[in-house]
């Protein structure tokens, strides 16, 4: 039993009744580049099929460059209710997340990232329990071993993220607490926000549709129903998506006041006049502080010197 008094094994039964009264359809989108969701589309298709639910899933390719993963996810056609589609050129990741919505027919829409592991066999049923609700975020988790040492800087601060990546954390600010990697959203409420296609590279784009959430007053819900991030970068590539993450934040800066503890500290300093010394300090040591985060034991406070060293180094 829930704590509602009902039994726990009938959800699955319930969703699916609920789904034929309002005549639903799940679409499950996942945009991809440079990576091989084959198993991933096969994990999901089996259990939707077996819930009898009329359901698409639909994989968009961000003109990836790596012509075998594109080969290999084009088995993704044969598979039933699934569709492989190719974008000619690379048009960025809030662009493709609103296309991925525009292909689909689907009521509702479960959006997920490619570098995703099923890890529960209720995964899609769970969703379904709670079709009352504008939005439901699942959440994501991380295998409890480092995978490499190359990956060590990325894997920390996930590692770090995950002791507050709960349900019960999430509902505190629910609409801070949004991320794309495994959400579902009814799709006029999606439509009506979109992701904001300005954001080209990596960074912020999360918060930004929180933002719109919470300004719709759209009824958002957290559950523990977590998909296991597989594609942690490497510590390189990990600080060069930090780069663009942060040049996003500067030229959205009235947009994220209040939803970026950064930028909160940057304008603290600024009001001192202490920006222009960090960096300063940042510049003469940035060579440095990247070599030792590139190590296998980065610290996460060095991490957080670096981000806010290069954001001062920004807006100067």
């Amino acid at each position: 039993m829930d704590k509602s008094g009902v039994n726990i094994a009938f959800y699955p039964f319930m969703c699916i009744f609920v789904l034929g009264m309002q005549n639903a359809m799940l679409s499950i989108l996942i945009p991809t580049y440079n990576y091989d969701c084959t198993r991933l589309v096969r994990d999901l298709q089996s259990q939707t099929q077996s819930l009898s639910l009329d359901y698409e899933i639909i994989v968009a390719d961000d003109a990836s460059p790596i012509l075998g993963c594109r080969e290999r996810n084009r088995a993704i056609n044969t598979l039933p209710h699934c569709r492989f589609v190719e974008l000619p050129e690379n048009v960025g990741r809030a662009c493709i997340r609103n296309r991925l919505a525009d292909y689909a027919r689907g009521e509702w829409l479960l959006f997920m990232d490619c570098d995703a592991e099923v890890i529960s066999d209720s995964f899609i049923s769970d969703y379904l329990a709670h079709l009352d609700a504008d939005v439901v975020c699942g959440g994501l988790c991380h295998s409890e071993t480092l995978p490499s040492s190359e990956v060590s800087l990325r894997y920390a601060y996930e590692r770090r993220a995950d002791k507050r990546r709960a349900a019960r954390y999430r509902k505190q600010k629910p609409y801070e607490q949004f991320t794309p990697f495994n959400f579902m959203i009814r799709r006029e409420v999606f439509q009506s926000i979109r992701f904001n296609e300005r954001i080209v590279e990596y960074g912020y784009e999360d918060t930004l549709f929180g933002i719109a959430l919470e300004y719709q007053k759209a009824r958002i819900r957290h559950i523990d129903n977590p998909l296991r991030h597989l594609g942690i970068e490497s510590n390189s590539l990990f600080l060069e998506k930090t780069r663009a993450a942060l040049r996003n934040l500067a030229t959205m800066e009235d947009a994220m006041q209040g939803h970026s503890s950064l930028l909160r500290l940057y304008r603290l300093l600024r009001g001192i006049r202490l920006n222009g010394y960090i960096a300063r300090w940042f510049t003469s040591r940035e060579r440095t502080i990247t070599a030792r985060l590139m190590g296998e034991n980065a610290s996460l406070c060095l991490f957080f010197l670096y981000k806010l060293g290069y954001y001062c180094k920004l807006k100067r």
